[in-house]
């Protein structure tokens, strides 16, 4: 039943796909050759038409080739709305570069020749924005449903572990998945346990019984490590059966969520940890970005920066500039420049004509640009330099590395790429005085899902809330 929902809802998904493909391109045609917006002649638009028709009946079936090869009909009840989107933006960005490349080699004919670029740009992005609102409906739509016990998938979990605990959890706090979990066979359990209203209810032994009952949608294999012995005969009997068999490890709580695994001829080899900026392509990449940004940064924002070196200058004594050891990418030490905001220490026999006993006090001025991080900027010189980039996880003193290393565990993960000016934590919230924990979960979550794009998102949040510092002094 379930999987003849799916095809239903496949082909629901297909044909919605294709409306508004349609849609969006008659809707780019009559902006540009409806309206007065463009300098479009009448006898452009009747010599035109039949091409901008040809053009719009090959284009539908093409953009549905490209959803499907960028799995946008493969069922993921609990996919999130970043990577679909991711997905969307890729499929019409082959489609859009396709159909340019198309148009430019056939530019000997008249007629692609006179094909409308600007009609070609507004589908382009009226399509990605209207492909991901009607999605994103259908998903609400769904999961609606799904909350109010239709369209539900049963399964069977087999293996009481922390694994099968951890998997209930999530079921029961998204309702909207639509997962009804009719039990749990284990060897080690007494019948009846109940773990949040899933019961033991049987034995591994029985599940080639119940699967011939032919009633379960899919099995959850959630052995614990010291039942793995068991796995290829459960797995064996589940292809036998032809039910969907998918396997939770009970290693989740020291291996990330998303690791890397290599194909060594055949030998499946799990990474434990996924970091992709290791990649040369990605590293380039987020390289070049560095630099480029940095660049035009300092171009752009040079005249707050005189600013700055000025009004330090003009109000304490002492360098504009001053540099601060910090670990960085491979646990390297290397310094890290500051604008000034403190006062200078004198030295110790003088110290009474200076200021009071204790530490250093903040400048009048230092306050300022402590809270609006403009004493942060000097660290573009640290990107050009190679030692920090512009996202990544912010670096720490080498005193409080040693410190924090012993007491957070996976804290020295954060040094597997640059550190960064900018980075997931702080745009939420996670900078000064606040949980270095926190800090260090946003730091591996960014560490190991980086992408372009959320080094952009990331900027892009910077400038509403990354540059306020709300525990500054």
């Amino acid at each position: 039943m379930i999987k003849d929902n799916q095809k239903r809802l496949n082909h629901f998904h297909i044909l919605l796909d294709a409306l508004v493909i349609i849609c969006s391109y008659a809707l780019a045609w009559f902006i540009v050759n409806a309206t007065l917006w463009f300098d479009v002649t009448a006898e452009n638009k009747n010599a035109m038409a039949a091409v901008y028709l040809a053009v719009g009946a090959a284009i539908v079936p093409f953009y549905l080739f490209l959803y499907a090869f960028f799995q946008l009909y493969t069922p993921k009840r609990v996919q999130s709305r970043r990577v679909e989107l991711a997905n969307i933006v890729k499929a019409n960005v082959i489609g859009l570069l396709c159909i340019a490349l198309i148009l430019y080699l056939c530019r000997k004919n008249e007629y692609f020749r006179n094909f409308s670029s600007p009609m070609l740009m507004l589908f382009f992005a009226i399509n990605i924005i209207s492909e991901a609102l009607m999605r994103n409906l259908l998903r609400m739509g769904l999961r609606s449903l799904r909350s109010k016990g239709y369209n539900q998938k049963h399964l069977l979990l087999v293996g009481y572990s922390r694994a099968a605990e951890g998997f209930i959890d999530r079921v029961r706090l998204n309702p909207e998945w639509g997962y009804n979990i009719r039990g749990i066979l284990d060897d080690w359990q007494e019948w009846g346990k109940e773990y949040r209203g899933v019961r033991v209810i049987g034995k591994i032994g029985d599940l080639n019984t119940i699967l011939e009952l032919n009633t379960l949608d899919e099995i959850a294999i959630t052995l614990s490590i010291r039942e793995y012995e068991k796995l290829e005969r459960i797995v064996a009997g589940c292809e036998k059966s032809g039910v969907h068999t998918k396997f939770i490890p009970d290693y989740y709580n020291f291996i990330p969520t998303r690791p890397f695994m290599e194909d060594l001829q055949g030998l499946p080899v799990i990474h434990i940890r996924h970091v992709p900026l290791t990649g040369l392509l990605n590293a380039t990449i987020k390289r070049s970005v560095d630099l480029i940004g940095a660049a035009v940064a300092l171009v752009l924002f040079s005249p707050v920066m005189l600013i700055a070196a000025a009004g330090i200058k003009l109000t304490s004594p002492g360098p504009v500039i001053y540099s601060q050891e910090r670990v960085g990418l491979h646990n390297r030490p290397f310094k890290m420049y500051k604008f000034r905001s403190m006062e200078v220490q004198p030295p110790a026999r003088e110290k009474s004509q200076w200021t009071t006993p204790g530490d250093p006090r903040v400048t009048s001025i230092g306050r300022f640009i402590r809270k609006t991080s403009i004493d942060e900027m000097p660290q573009l010189f640290n990107v050009l330099k190679g030692n920090m980039s512009l996202v990544g996880p912010r670096p720490e003193r080498p005193f409080f590395v040693e410190k924090f290393k012993e007491e957070i565990p996976r804290y020295m993960i954060k040094h597997q790429v640059r550190p960064g000016m900018t980075g997931w934590a702080q745009v939420n919230g996670y900078r000064g005085d606040t949980s270095i924990t926190k800090r260090i979960e946003h730091d591996l979550y960014y560490i190991e899902n980086w992408t372009l794009g959320f080094d952009v998102k990331i900027l892009f949040l910077t400038f509403f809330k990354g540059f306020i510092n709300k525990n500054a002094y």
